[in-house]
């Protein structure tokens, strides 16, 4: 009887070693699988990361070329206006040379008269030198018309020439205030990426915990939002430039001509 007592209780204690054993097989494989699946969102949080990064600099590029196209339009723009300037310059010289031409035509219409006075001196000996003096008069006469005609064209080519070096200085300012326009929208997405970027790394932090990457998490968090101050300060003085160029062209009398014929327009 002792000894079939001492097997049992021998069985009894294999059969809970086995068990044992059994259970801490069986915790050591569900531990394995709980490390392979932190492994497995881990990876996923890094691709996660690395993909907003690439959109954020995509867009930042973008905004980029936006703002260098701007520019570009703005030197064309005063291109354009030096151009006008030089315009005007020409049509002052011609307007100089039509008056000259007109003091011309007095000076040869007074020597036209002249000479008729002397064809009337002369009318008992040349009748004929006469008539053709008189011709010579009406032709003169014609001529000074055509004269004060040409000064008065140009002088209208001259208020239109200033009208449209006056237009060309209003576009040059809406140029400049989109630009200024484009430069508020690349600091608002400066400050929409910050702040994307600053609740992914609140998320990551509290959705994770302390761990080895809260340290980039920190830095996540600091660095989207020194670009969120960046692209405030930034957005402030692209707004003041803005309102700076709005009070210019409210006293712009082209751009009030422009405000009223939109107005006007059906």
């Amino acid at each position: 009887m002792p000894e079939e007592q001492t097997g049992a209780r021998q069985a009894q204690v294999l059969d809970f070693i086995r068990t044992a054993l059994e259970k801490s097989v069986r915790s050591g494989e569900r531990q394995v699988e709980l490390i392979q699946e932190q492994n497995d969102l881990a990876r996923n949080r890094t691709a996660t990361t690395s993909n907003l990064l690439q959109l954020s600099s995509t867009t930042a590029k973008s905004m980029e070329d936006q703002t260098a196209m701007a520019r570009e339009r703005t030197a064309l723009t005063r291109a354009q206006t030096q151009l006008s300037t030089r315009s005007t310059e020409l049509a002052n010289i011609r307007t100089n040379l039509a008056r000259e031409r007109t003091s011309l035509a007095q000076q040869r219409t007074e020597v036209a008269i002249h000479r008729t006075e002397l064809a009337h001196q002369r009318t008992r000996l040349a009748a004929e030198r006469t008539q053709l003096a008189k011709h010579r008069n009406v032709l003169a006469r014609e001529r000074t018309e055509l004269s004060l005609r040409r000064t008065d064209l140009a002088s209208g080519r001259t208020e239109l020439a200033r009208d449209r070096t006056q237009r060309a200085i209003t576009r040059t300012r809406r140029s400049l205030q989109r630009t200024w326009l484009a430069r508020g929208r690349t600091y608002l997405a400066m400050i929409r990426t910050g702040l994307a970027l600053l609740v992914l790394g609140i998320t990551l932090l509290r959705y994770f915990g302390p761990s080895v990457w809260s340290i980039f998490d920190g830095l996540l968090v600091i660095g989207s939002t020194a670009l969120v101050i960046w692209g405030g300060y930034g957005y402030r003085r692209a707004h003041a430039g803005d309102v700076a160029l709005g009070r210019l062209l409210a006293e712009d009398p082209g751009f009030k001509d422009l405000t009223l014929a939109g107005a006007r327009a059906p």
